[in-house]
């Protein structure tokens, strides 16, 4: 029977041994990616980072070198780091809006302290503390409160003193740095000085955040498999749907989810959530936690793409948040609010007794089908991971069995050693490699599969071969309901 060979012609009539090699069956398990995650996000001038050009960040020190000191892109990449240091981290840093408004705040000071003590002010869940002498009048307090902020370089702001009020501003423009929490108590025992009290405005006024567009045109072909967004405005998050999907698409296949936060009331979070129907992305509700947003899904996404690289079925819910700070006590939603949020297209998270955050559910924002009908299909982020573990790992498994295979007919009498390929054989691959998810608990059901496989050469095409993949996703535990019927 003749043998199929790659590179050994058959024409060869000088002498020696000639050896080939053939890898298409040294894999004997599933070919998985490395997880690439991609931050988007402003730099300072201060960075050496090109604008839109995505660079690979090494560490939290690194970023800061790339993005500058107190960037938004520098404080997202630190907070990525402390949750996930092993995926392969990309940024494209993407300048602000020249047409855009810095945020600005103010902490305005009156009356005098009787007291020596400690005036802290709490920027972004960063505190600042300046040391208050007994008599020290509001003028002197704010002065000092504003030296204090600028000491601290990695601070999003910068403060300047007038009489008694502190104006903070924003280092970057945009509106997402409306949502810059400011406070002077968190923690127990936190208290403003006797004889001094705070009047604090919360930032406003930001205006026109970058257009997320650029960065997105700039990254060519290269699959992301998770992108972390900063910015939450319509047309930013419809621009990172679009070009996801279109990642998604059949002929691209280089797919990828994004993860984004939001800060606001219940009502403002439901508006948003119920505003966008994308599998592609999750949002997660951080309602008046002094953690920014940026960071939050930063940290978000940290935990979901570190997690869904070891096991894309495996439910995120109760992973910790490290590193965002959890909203105070009677800031957090009820669980009948929580549970609204999740029918709304928003994530939820829990806390702990010791202010530990966890999610709770991860979910997208799809909630509608084409026809404006609810649709639970691709509700959990958990089902969108597994699906693109599955094709991925599917189009391994085929180009590796089948590179450069000749196609026949099922019933053709055909050598052992021949690098031909028929229906029957594919499709019993197929069924090889399902068996091969079901170990790894991806799919169940897997008979079911086997006589609902389709595998055909195409009517049309004699060099394409057409296949139906029936996969029954496994599910996630998330609720467990036992009626008690106790007896006396």
């Amino acid at each position: 029977m003749p043998i199929s060979f790659a590179q050994i012609p058959v024409t060869i009539r000088t002498p020696g041994q000639y050896v080939e090699f053939d890898n298409s069956l040294a894999n004997k398990g599933l070919v998985r990616d490395m997880v690439r995650v991609l931050l988007l996000g402003q730099p300072l001038s201060t960075g050496t980072a090109a604008p839109l050009v995505p660079v690979r960040v090494l560490s939290a020190d690194h970023a800061v070198a790339l993005f500058g000191r107190g960037s938004m892109l520098a404080a997202m990449a630190s907070a990525f780091k402390n949750a996930n240091e092993d995926s392969d981290l990309w940024a494209v840093p993407v300048v602000d809006n020249i047409a855009g408004q810095a945020a600005t705040g103010t902490v305005t000071i009156s009356g005098a302290a009787v007291k020596a003590g400690t005036l802290l002010l709490y920027v972004g869940g960063t505190k600042v503390q300046t040391s208050v002498a007994v008599g020290a009048s509001a003028s002197t307090v704010a002065a000092d409160l504003a030296d204090a902020v600028n000491a601290l370089p990695d601070l999003p702001v910068t403060a300047t003193a007038s009489a008694a009020v502190v104006t903070i501003t924003a280092r970057h423009k945009g509106e997402a740095m409306n949502a810059l929490d400011m406070r002077t108590t968190y923690w127990q025992g936190d208290a403003v000085p006797a004889g001094l009290t705070v009047t604090i405005a919360g930032m406003s006024g930001g205006s026109g955040n970058p257009d997320v567009g650029d960065a997105l045109t700039a990254l060519g072909d290269v699959q992301y498999h998770h992108m972390i967004t900063p910015w939450t405005d319509t047309a930013n998050l419809a621009a990172l749907e679009a070009e996801l999907e279109d990642r998604w698409s059949a002929t691209r296949q280089i797919e990828g989810q994004a993860w984004a936060a939001l800060s606001g009331t219940h009502a403002a979070l439901s508006t948003i959530g119920s505003g966008r129907n994308s599998e592609v992305l999750s949002i997660m509700g951080a309602q008046k936690s002094p953690t920014p947003p940026w960071v939050w899904a930063s940290v978000y996404g940290a935990v979901a793409a570190y997690q869904l690289g070891i096991d894309p079925a495996r439910p995120l819910q109760t992973l910790e948040l490290p590193g965002v700070l959890a909203p105070q006590e009677p800031d957090r939603f009820t669980r009948a609010e929580r549970n609204l949020l999740l029918y709304d297209g928003i994530s939820t998270f829990l806390v702990a007794v010791d202010g530990t955050v966890s999610i709770e559910r991860a979910i997208t924002t799809y909630q509608l089908n084409s026809y404006g009908l609810p649709d639970p299909s691709y509700l959990d982020a958990e089902t969108l991971a597994t699906l693109s573990v599955l094709r991925s790992t599917l189009r391994a498994r085929i180009s590796q069995k089948f590179p450069r295979h000749k196609l026949a007919d099922d019933g053709t009498r055909f050598g052992a050693g021949q690098a031909i390929v028929t229906p029957s054989i594919i499709r019993a691959e197929l069924i090889a490699l399902a068996r091969a998810w079901e170990e790894r608990g991806w799919v169940e059901q897997v008979d079911a599969f086997k006589h609902l496989l389709v595998v055909e050469r195409n009517a049309d095409d004699p060099t394409r071969v057409d296949v139906v993949l029936p996969p029954d996703l496994v599910n996630q535990l998330r609720v467990f309901a036992a009626l008690v019927q106790f007896r006396v």
